[in-house]
C-alpha cells in the first residue's frame, strides 16, 4: 500500500472546500487530478473517503474518521484500521424511513426476506410525519424509504409496490355518512382537515386539487398524522381524504366511505439516486419479489373489502 503526501492534502482540502472544483483552484492543479488522486487514495486504503452528492462533496463517516486520526495519530496504519472499522460497521446497517403504516402487509416480509439475505445487517426504522412525506430520503437521513406517491421527489427514484385506494373520513352525523360509496366531485365543496407537509405535490394529492378545476380547497386545520386527524374529524371541523386501511383502525364518530373516481394511493420503495448502495439496491430488490410473489397480500391491499374492517393476521 502506498500513501503518498500529496494525496493527504488533497483530502483535507477536498474535505475543507466540499469540491472538487474548488480543491483543484486551491492547490493549483486539475480537477481531474485531484478526483484520481482521491480514486488512488481510497482504492489503496480500500476506504471510501467521500460521499460524492450533488451539490456538495461529503466524508463518509469513515473519512471523517480518516482524516481526524491523521492529524493527531502517528501511525497510518493505525488510523486506517479505525477507519475500515467504522466503514464496516456502516455497512452492517440499513436505516429505513417509513410513514404511519409503510407497506401495511407487505411490510413484515419484505423485512423478514431482507434479514434472511442479509442475517448480519441490522435494519434501523425511523418514521416520519406528514411533515416530510420523502420519510428522510429527501435529507438524507435514512437510506431507503417505504413512501406514498406523489410528493416532490427530485434525485429519488422509486419502485412501486401498490395503489391503495381512497376512502373519505366523515363524522357520523355528516350528510354522507349513510352512503356506501361517494364521488370525488361530492367531495370538492366540503371544508377539509389536510396535512402538516408543505410539499405541494403531496398536499395537492390529498387535498383533491386535480378535480377541482384550479380552485383551492377550504381547508381548516392541518395535522402531522392520521391518528391527529381522527380526533379533529367528530368534532367537525372537516373532513379527511385517507386510504382503505383507515378501515382497520375504528375510531368513535368517524364514518369511513369509500371514494369512487378518485386515482388510488401508490405505495413504494424509495431511495435516493446519490445514495444508492449494495444494500439499498438489494432491498428494493426484496421488496419488488415480495411485490411480484405474494399476490394473497398485494391484491387485497389493491381491491379490497371494504365491508371487512377486521386488520388481517400474519403467522
Amino acid at each position: 500500500m502506498q500513501v503518498h503526501t500529496q494525496q493527504l492534502r488533497c483530502l483535507m482540502t477536498v474535505a475543507e472546500e466540499k469540491s472538487f472544483a474548488s480543491a483543484a483552484q486551491q492547490l493549483c492543479i486539475s480537477q481531474q487530478s485531484v478526483n484520481a488522486q482521491m480514486r488512488q487514495l481510497e482504492r489503496a486504503l480500500d476506504i471510501v473517503l467521500f460521499a460524492r452528492t450533488t451539490p456538495a462533496i461529503e466524508l463518509t463517516a469513515a473519512g471523517s474518521a480518516f482524516l481526524r486520526d491523521i492529524s493527531r495519530i502517528d501511525n497510518l496504519d493505525t488510523a486506517i484500521e479505525r477507519a475500515l472499522d467504522i466503514q464496516h460497521a456502516e455497512q452492517d446497517r440499513l436505516v429505513l424511513g417509513t410513514l404511519e403504516g409503510a407497506a401495511l402487509t407487505l411490510t413484515e416480509p419484505i423485512l423478514d426476506a431482507f434479514q434472511q439475505r442479509h442475517p448480519g445487517v441490522t435494519v434501523q426504522q425511523r418514521q416520519s410525519s406528514y411533515d416530510d412525506p420523502s420519510a428522510g430520503l429527501r435529507d438524507g437521513a435514512v437510506d431507503v424509504a417505504l413512501v406514498r406517491r406523489p410528493f416532490a421527489d427530485k434525485g429519488i427514484h422509486c419502485e412501486t409496490l401498490f395503489a391503495e385506494p381512497l376512502m373519505v373520513m366523515l363524522p357520523t352525523d355528516h350528510r354522507l355518512a349513510d352512503h356506501t360509496r361517494v364521488h370525488v366531485g361530492d367531495l370538492v365543496d366540503e371544508t377539509m382537515i389536510g396535512a402538516s407537509s408543505k410539499d405541494p405535490e403531496w398536499n395537492a394529492f390529498w387535498e383533491l386539487d386535480a378535480y377541482r378545476d384550479g380552485r383551492p380547497a377550504p381547508i381548516t386545520h392541518r395535522t402531522a398524522s392520521a391518528l391527529e386527524s381522527q380526533y379533529k374529524v367528530p368534532l367537525g371541523l372537516g373532513i379527511v381524504v385517507t386510504v382503505a386501511a383507515a378501515r382497520w383502525l375504528p375510531f368513535p364518530g368517524i364514518r369511513l366511505v369509500p371514494i369512487t373516481g378518485a386515482a388510488p394511493s401508490e405505495v413504494a420503495v424509495g431511495w435516493r439516486a446519490a445514495g444508492e448502495s449494495a444494500l439499498v439496491r438489494s432491498f428494493v430488490d426484496v421488496a419488488t419479489k415480495i411485490r411480484d410473489t405474494r399476490h394473497d397480500l398485494v391484491d387485497p391491499l389493491q381491491r379490497p373489502d371494504f365491508t371487512d374492517r377486521t386488520m388481517p393476521f400474519q403467522p
